[in-house]
């Protein structure tokens, strides 16, 4: 292998590995990975799931819808914008936690709000599995 070859091949495969490594250019898919909880008062109980985006892969319910939310929150659980319903003002707190990264940057976010339904009405499908 001349050195010329050598040079372009080395060239080739370092611009390869900062295409992987790059995050999606504007107009491309968000890729994420967020661990998702919802716990009743004092954890009293708890349920989670993998939520993988940009195509919802995993058990969530609603991993498109949930994937699509976040998209539009850059990846940003408490940023999610929703179309709001009335709920109850009974008082049941649940806490939501999301960790894990959304295009490489790290996620780390909880919440507790006065019932699952004031959940529901703030995060959309985000937690709702």
């Amino acid at each position: 292998m001349s050195v010329r070859t050598a040079a372009v091949a080395t060239a080739a495969s370092a611009t390869a590995l900062l295409a992987l490594a790059a995050p999606p250019a504007a107009g491309e898919s968000d890729h994420g990975r967020l661990f998702l909880t919802v716990s009743g008062a004092q954890n009293t109980w708890t349920r989670g799931l993998q939520l993988t985006c940009p195509d919802g892969d995993g058990h969530h319910p609603h991993g498109a819808a949930a994937c699509a939310a976040l998209h539009r929150a850059q990846g940003e659980p408490g940023d999610v914008i929703v179309e709001s319903h009335l709920c109850t003002r009974e008082y049941d707190p649940v806490t939501a936690t999301a960790e894990g990264d959304w295009n490489g940057r790290p996620i780390v976010w909880h919440k507790t709000y006065p019932n699952a339904c004031a959940l529901d009405a703030a995060t959309g499908p985000v937690f709702r599995f």
